[in-house]
Parts: structure tokens; C-alpha cells; sequence
């Protein structure tokens, strides 16, 4: 499906890879692979992504430090792929009132130390729409390289997180 998607629009595949045995399948189709909070500290699996010879996207843990982060970026860059990207999707605080905490002063600290490119995950982190606009602009304004922001056409009826879905035509504000 991701494929005739990608032919159909023009847009590039990005994939979570869960496994080891699925990177070489996952590669085939995807453009970059992702590995997702839970799976930062799989060494198996940061080795495995880094030899596809596809870029890497690495979702910061959500309780990881940022030396544990880019300890986990060096597993790749070390297998030889430096095509590592990285994404703050918050991390888990005290805090209640949203899902994660976004850290945004970590994009400045983490280009500053590794110089890799760092998007940011204001959907996800927040978990509430009406936040995903100023945290995006935020993180723009704090030299975020990028942003994954979750849109979908009827928020209310997605099958997931539609909470903290966009409709496409906020994008154009």
C-alpha cells in the first residue's frame, strides 16, 4: 500500500521498522526508516537500520536523556550510515495535563553537540490540537529542521489520535 501510495502522489515512504528481520523488506519500499521511542535503545536494531543504507529516522526515547539519545544516534552513524535524523516527540515529566512534555530546548542542544538535522513531533508530544500549531512554530523558532505533524480529512472519526490530528486546511494558515 505504501508503495502505490508513494508512486501515486510523489511522496516519500517514512516507515517504522520494529524488527530486525523486517529491515530488508521495510527498505525496499521506504525512503527513510524510522525507529520509534520504545525502539531507541535496540542496538540490534540500530545496527540493522544503519546497514540498509537508507537514512534513519530516530525518535527520542520517551524517557531518555539527550547523551542516551545521541548515544543511540552513534549505534547508526557508527555502522557507517550517516544519514541520521533526528525527533523530539516529548518526554515523559510530572506534568498530567498533556501527553508528553515537548523539550524543545533539546533541538538547540542536540544540533549544537552533533550538528545532525532535528525535527519535532508536535502532535504526537502534545497530544491535544490546539497545540500543534504554537509548539510548531516554537519549535521552528528554536532551529527545528522539520515537523511531523498528523493531518487527516475527518480527525474526529480517525482510527487513531485523532485528537491530535490537523484537517488539511489548517496547514494553510
Amino acid at each position: 500500500m505504501l508503495s502505490k501510495v508513494a508512486k501515486a502522489t510523489g511522496l516519500f515512504v517514512v516507515t517504522e521498522v520494529l524488527d530486525t528481520r523486517n529491515v530488508d523488506d521495510v527498505a525496499v519500499v521506504a525512503d527513510i526508516l524510522q525507529v520509534v521511542a520504545r525502539n531507541m535503545q535496540n542496538t540490534a536494531l540500530l545496527k540493522e537500520v544503519a546497514r540498509s543504507g537508507k537514512p534513519v529516522l530516530l525518535k527520542r526515547g520517551m524517557s531518555s536523556t539527550i547523551e542516551k539519545w545521541l548515544q543511540a544516534a552513534e549505534y547508526i552513524l557508527d555502522a557507517g550510515n550517516p544519514d541520521v535524523i533526528l525527533c523530539e516527540r516529548g518526554i515523559r515529566t510530572f506534568e498530567t495535563a498533556l501527553r508528553n512534555t515537548l523539550d524543545l530546548s533539546a533541538v538547540s542542544l542536540i544540533k549544537e553537540l552533533s550538528g545532525l538535522p532535528v525535527i519535532v513531533d508536535p502532535s504526537h508530544s502534545t497530544g491535544k490540537r490546539s497545540l500543534v500549531t504554537p509548539m510548531s512554530r516554537a519549535a521552528v523558532a528554536v532551529g527545528a529542521d522539520g515537523l511531523i505533524i498528523e493531518v487527516h480529512l475527518h480527525p474526529e472519526t480517525a482510527f487513531c489520535d485523532g485528537h491530535n490530528h490537523l484537517h488539511p486546511r489548517s496547514l494553510l494558515n
